[in-house]
């Protein structure tokens, strides 16, 4: 079959492509108003751009209204966000963190996750998370349906004995993140598998070494 982009609505190539384009790797997004509020959201429209600078990207609706939500206009008033990686363990409360709060109340209250300090920014991590990221805004694009936001990686927190430091190496046997698949579900990352040449060795390809 063909689907012509130009002939059907915006809504209709955000479910087809939400579907389509899976499974996407979760930012769980603080970041802190001018009152000092600590928001939190999840967004599935994000991912890793690259190691020089160490770039990562989000990408965020704008409200039916046209105006920006928490996460979003934190954001542009600051200039600082904390990106965590959400496993297992927090999944269902990095879903809840999703609902809808008037600024004035942080969804960690409500959920039930605990915040500790950033070295280099103002918002603050989530303690709970296995990998959290320091971010400064480093561009921002806006569509007409989103804002996306280039965050430059500053630091990175992790779980202890989640990275060995001495081959900068990630104990993948110990990470099991949490990814979005179409329509409500989420997909975990326990079936893996690996390419084998003829010889039953490890084919690298192009991708291995990107």
């Amino acid at each position: 079959m063909h689907v012509d982009f130009a002939s059907i609505t915006a809504y209709q190539r955000y479910k087809l492509m939400a579907s389509l384009i899976v499974p996407r790797p979760i930012a769980l997004v603080t970041t802190i108003n001018a009152d000092g509020v600590v928001n939190a959201a999840p967004f599935s429209m994000f991912n890793m751009l690259g190691e020089e600078p160490p770039l990562v990207m989000i990408s965020i609706n704008l409200l039916a209204s046209g105006g920006l939500k928490d996460t979003a206009a934190n954001i542009v008033e600051s200039g600082q966000f904390v990106v965590h990686l959400a496993d297992e363990a927090i999944a269902a409360k990095m879903h809840a963190c999703g609902e809808a709060l008037p600024a004035h109340q942080s969804e960690l209250d409500k959920v039930g996750l605990t915040t500790a300090p950033s070295v280099e920014i103002a918002p603050p991590r989530i303690a709970e998370a296995p990998v959290a990221f320091e971010c400064a805004l480093w561009e921002t694009i806006r569509t007409d349906s989103r804002l996306i936001f280039f965050g430059k990686v500053l630091h990175l927190h992790a779980r202890e004995g989640l990275i060995d430091t001495k081959a900068w190496r990630v104990s993948l046997q110990d990470y099991f993140p949490v990814g979005r698949f179409g329509a409500s579900f989420y997909v975990t990352t326990r079936d893996r598998f690996s390419l084998e040449d003829e010889a039953g060795k490890v084919r690298e390809t192009e991708i291995d070494r990107i």
